[in-house]
C-alpha cells in the first residue's frame, strides 16, 4: 500500500476510526487494506476518548513491530560479526578458525601488504570558487557518501580536468580517510569521481572480499592507527597494512556466503525504513497539520 495515498484517504481525524484499519494495526500488518474516506465537516464533534485509544493502539501496534524488525535487524547484523570472526584468520594467526568443507587441507593463507595486493588513489576537489566546475553530469562521491547510490554534488567534464579529483567505478573498494566516518569502508555503489578524502583500492582479484575484510578489521585499524578515534588514516597506512589471502576460488566462496548476508542486512533495514514511513504517513493522515488545528 502506497503510504502517500494513504496519507490522502485518511482525512484528518475522521469521526470514526475504521475498525478494519485498527485490526490490522494490531495484526502488524497494513499491507493490501485500503482506508475508507471520511469527509471532515464544520459539525465535527470534539475527538472522544474511544477515538484516541483507537488511534493511540493503532500507532503503539506499529511502533511494536517497527521494534520487533529492528530487533531482527540487529541480530543479523550480529550474526554477520560473528561469521567474519570465524570465517577470516584472528590477530597473530594465518588461518580462519572455520573453513567451507571444500578448502579443508588446501593450506596456510599467505600474508600479502594492500599496497601489493590492491592498486589505490585517492582524489581531489574541484575549484569551489569555479561555478563552471560544478552542476554537471559526474556524480562527486564525499566522503559520507561512500555507500550510497547518489550523491548531492555533481561536477562537470571541465571541473574533472582541472582538478586531481579521479573516477572509481562501481563495485570499487572505497575508504573514509577522514572526518566523520574516518574508517568506514564500502563498496561504490555508482561511477563517480572522489574526492581526497576516499582512498580507492581494487584488489589483484576480488574487491568484494576484501571490503568484507577490511570491515572485519574496521575496529582494529581505527584502534591502532586513530589515536583514540580521532585523527586521519592515509594511503601510507592503508598499504602497510597485511591481509592474508586464501587461493582465488575460497576467496570467492567467502566473500559471496557473506554478501548473501549482506542481501538479508539490506532487506531487513528497508523494511525497518519502510515502516517508519508508514507510521509517518499514517500520523500525518490521523491528526490535523498546524495549518488545520484551531490554535
Amino acid at each position: 500500500m502506497d503510504i502517500k495515498e494513504t496519507g490522502k484517504k485518511l482525512k484528518p481525524f475522521a469521526p470514526v476510526l475504521s475498525v478494519a484499519l485498527v485490526t490490522a494495526c494490531v495484526a502488524g500488518s497494513l499491507s493490501g487494506y485500503e482506508a475508507p474516506v471520511y469527509a471532515a465537516t464544520q459539525e465535527e464533534t470534539p475527538v472522544k476518548k474511544e477515538e484516541q485509544q483507537k488511534i493511540a493502539d493503532c500507532l503503539s501496534s506499529i511502533d511494536d513491530l517497527i521494534d520487533a524488525e529492528s530487533r531482527k535487524l540487529r541480530a543479523l547484523e550480529k550474526y554477520k560479526k560473528g561469521l567474519m570472526q570465524k570465517l577470516f584468520p584472528a590477530e597473530g594467526k594465518t588461518l580462519p578458525e572455520w573453513r567451507f568443507p571444500e578448502f579443508q587441507g588446501c593450506g596456510e593463507w599467505k600474508s600479502k601488504s594492500m599496497g601489493k595486493a590492491c592498486k589505490m588513489f585517492s582524489g581531489g576537489t574541484p575549484d569551489t570558487s569555479k561555478k563552471e566546475f560544478y552542476g554537471g553530469t559526474i556524480p562527486f562521491i564525499r566522503s559520507a557518501e561512500i555507500n550510497k547510490s547518489s550523491t548531492e554534488l555533481f561536477i562537470t567534464e571541465e571541473g574533472f580536468k582541472n582538478s586531481s579529483t579521479k573516477m572509481v567505478k562501481k563495485g570499487d573498494i572505497l575508504i573514509a580517510l577522514y572526518g566523520a566516518n574516518s574508517g568506514e569502508v564500502a563498496l561504490s555503489k555508482i561511477d563517480g569521481a572522489i574526492n581526497q578524502a576516499i582512498l580507492c583500492l581494487r584488489h589483484e582479484t576480488n574487491n568484494v572480499f576484501v571490503y568484507h575484510y577490511f570491515t572485519h578489521m574496521k575496529n582494529w585499524i581505527i584502534s591502532k592507527y586513530i589515536q583514540g578515534g580521532q585523527g586521519n588514516l592515509s594511503g601510507q597506512i592503508i598499504k602497510s597494512v597485511n591481509l592474508y589471502f586464501p587461493k582465488a576460488e575460497e576467496q570467492q566462496k567467502i566473500a559471496d556466503f557473506l554478501s548473501e548476508i549482506d542481501t538479508m542486512i539490506t532487506g531487513q533495514s528497508n523494511k525497518v525504513e519502510q515502516l517508519k514511513a508508514h507510521k509517518k504517513g499514517l500520523m500525518q493522515g490521523l491528526f490535523p497539520s498546524f495549518e488545520e488545528a484551531d490554535v
